[in-house]
């Protein structure tokens, strides 16, 4: 991962908002439209070593129960499920010189700048 980066879903507003926080920051971020181009287990394995969270803090509850992921299970297997089905992937995250957080609420982003 190169540059500033925001996984990002357009669909949702608190990640169009983390994204005009960042533009009117000035920081034009590569956009990974994770929907699109699902991240694999290997790279959900560096976003959450960067975001220093478990799976389970990056699981969406409902997405998760549509998709048959056990939110209890092992961090392996819920690795394997955000892979699977990556609408259960809590969104929008920002990856920046090494460090990544969760845009929840979307002012977070400007923590990392």
């Amino acid at each position: 991962m190169t540059g500033p980066t925001l996984y990002h879903n357009p669909r949702c507003s608190k990640s169009r908002q983390a994204l005009a926080i960042l533009q009117a920051s000035g920081i034009e971020p590569r956009i990974v439209e994770y929907l699109k181009t699902p991240p694999d287990a290997a790279a959900l394995k560096t976003l959450l070593g960067l975001l220093k969270l478990p799976a389970s803090a990056v699981l969406r509850k409902k997405e998760a129960a549509e998709a048959g992921i056990d939110p209890t299970a092992d961090e392996a297997t819920l690795i394997k499920g955000i892979a699977a089905h990556p609408e259960a992937l809590e969104r929008p995250i920002f990856v920046h010189k090494g460090r990544a957080v969760l845009g929840r609420p979307p002012e977070k982003v400007l923590e990392i700048l």
